[in-house]
């Protein structure tokens, strides 16, 4: 049975009229509730992530300035959100919400966390609303553990991956594929294992096309034992900052295609939910639950 990773720590107050949409973290638990696909039962707080699973993909010098707030003036700017402690503490405990994640879908199969997939954040920075990579901080834990041996990252938000393609640049373990919008956010990419980058405005069927003659190919090649599935819904046409054109239909098949493929070849995934930055927020949460009611489905009670 699916359980869900989520805390009180994942929101923050930020300045009026900031375009990151911090309130989604809150109303997808409240939706996900309202609809029963989940039960107060479903949801644990995931506590926070440890400093040795941070230095393992993140540089000490880095992760000091985030934890004693000494991010310079141009850093603040990169990374788009004020510095606080409260923004240190929502990293810790987002990257332990995909940590927790990893280690349950061992046991279940998977494992679902209501943030993360903070992507573009480096090796030695922070940026695109991103600070810590927890995507990378739970592949690097499931390998220095032991706990897997061939780690596959499915991204399919709107914007390239850059910081976890370049984290785990020279590391043969870790594959990364990233499907996005080319002409986008990042304006500089960086190399993934595989990038699939979509012509603005692409819609459902020709996203679904290559989506669904890509991801066989890359599990037959890439013999992963574990999936890190990052599912960002700024891919939807109606998103200020994605620049495609997929419906909520659409969004919610890519969604099944992914997670099917994973259940049915028994692999373990572990699902955070990436950007979306719709003009409104019911279309971006509908999204997010879209995916978590999915998981729900195929990995019944």
């Amino acid at each position: 049975m699916p359980r869900l990773a989520t805390s009180d720590r994942y929101t923050l107050p930020l300045p009026a009229g900031h375009r990151f949409p911090i309130a989604k973290y809150g109303l997808i638990r409240e939706q996900l509730l309202w609809q029963g696909v989940a039960t107060e039962a479903d949801f644990y707080d995931p506590g926070f992530c440890p400093e040795e699973d941070i230095l393992r993909v993140h540089s000490q010098e880095y992760w000091h300035k985030v934890r004693d707030q000494q991010l310079s003036v141009a850093e603040v700017r990169r990374l788009g959100l004020p510095q606080s402690p409260e923004l240190t503490r929502r990293s810790l405990s987002s990257s332990a919400g995909t940590l927790e994640s990893a280690k349950r879908a061992l046991r279940d199969g998977v494992g679902l966390n209501l943030a993360g997939g903070t992507h573009h954040a480096f090796r030695d920075r922070g940026e695109g609303f991103c600070v810590l990579n927890d995507v990378a901080i739970a592949a690097a834990h499931l390998l220095h553990h032991g706990l897997a041996r061939q780690v596959l990252v499915v991204d399919v938000d709107v914007h390239q991956g850059d910081g976890t393609a370049s984290i785990f640049r020279n590391e043969p373990r870790v594959f990364t594929f990233s499907m996005h919008a080319g002409a986008n956010y990042p304006l500089r990419k960086e190399q993934s294992d595989l990038d699939v980058a979509l012509e603005l405005g692409t819609g459902d069927a020709e996203y679904l096309r290559r989506l669904r003659e890509t991801l066989p190919r890359l599990l037959a090649e890439v013999q992963p034992d574990f999936v890190f599935y990052l599912a960002g819904v700024d891919v939807l046409a109606t998103d200020k900052l994605g620049k495609l054109a997929l419906t909520q239909t659409g969004c919610r098949q890519r969604d099944e295609y992914v997670l099917g493929l994973c259940k049915t070849a028994g692999l373990p995934v572990a699902v955070c939910i990436g950007g979306g930055y719709s003009e409104r927020l019911a279309d971006i949460v509908d999204a997010h639950c879209n995916t978590f009611r999915t998981a729900f489905e195929l990995w019944e009670r």
